[in-house]
């Protein structure tokens, strides 16, 4: 990676259309595929290769997830190609009803709860701007949600009386998360060396990477202007506006 390259790591700038963001130029964790046994490697290559079609989720349902999965954990400085499917990963663990082992007791089933959280997003973005969340500018979306991440839906909505919104927004995160780290393109991004088993790790002290790793090589970045998180609320756009067509990275 060199500033002739990516003009962006010298004076900060936004990220669009890489194929591998992060830190670490040119590392990849498939390529010690050969170093791992074949149950890790086939699990592994599986995330790759076989994205799970959407099945729990009806297709307006689909969209306001995406809209919303795309302002939480935004992915815009990657290519589409290199899209990390957070989606059909989180559609596939409600469609299976694969649990974490618990639940707490003042919220619903987690289909339950996804569903009326789409039901009632989408019921705000109408109340407050007269339109469906999916077609809100990205500034709005994002205003809607800042709403629910503070614990503070705005506007009201009936529906949240039926759960903590709070305890919907952690569920949200953490399948969202989980979704997007557990995938070996998240592994690039971030230098993890992969699984450990069989080959195990050698350099366990003083932070040095391994052989097969590279060098952590940081550059400067910017949020785009409208992303709510990067700007002071004396200083946000109109509601009624926004810059341009995407959102902020992660």
């Amino acid at each position: 990676m060199t500033k002739k390259s990516f003009p962006f790591l010298a004076t900060g700038g936004e990220l669009n259309n890489l194929e591998q963001p992060g830190y670490f130029s040119g590392y990849s964790t498939m390529a010690q595929r050969k170093n791992w046994e074949k149950a890790t490697r086939d699990v592994i290559t599986d995330r790759l290769e076989k994205v799970p079609p959407i099945k729990f989720f009806s297709e307006s349902e689909a969209a306001l997830m995406a809209a919303v999965i795309d302002r939480v954990l935004p992915q815009d400085d990657r290519t589409e190609e290199r899209t990390i499917p957070i989606l059909p990963i989180l559609d596939e663990r409600l469609y299976k009803n694969s649990l974490n082992g618990f639940r707490y007791e003042d919220m619903p089933p987690d289909r339950d709860a996804y569903r009326l959280a789409i039901k009632a997003i989408d019921e705000m973005a109408l109340g407050r701007f007269q339109s469906s969340f999916v077609d809100l500018t990205v500034h709005q979306q994002e205003l809607i949600l800042k709403s629910l991440h503070n614990g503070k839906p705005d506007p009201e909505n009936a529906l949240w009386c039926t759960m903590p919104v709070h305890r919907f927004w952690a569920m949200l995160m953490e399948d969202c998360v989980t979704a997007y780290y557990s995938h070996p393109w998240a592994w690039d991004e971030i230098g993890f060396g992969g699984p450990a088993y069989p080959r195990g790790y050698m350099r366990l002290e003083n932070g040095l990477p391994e052989p097969w790793e590279k060098n952590e090589q940081r550059y400067e970045w910017n949020a785009p202007v409208d992303s709510v998180s990067e700007l002071a609320e004396d200083d946000a756009p109109p509601e009624h506006e926004s810059l341009h067509g995407h959102g902020g990275s992660h």
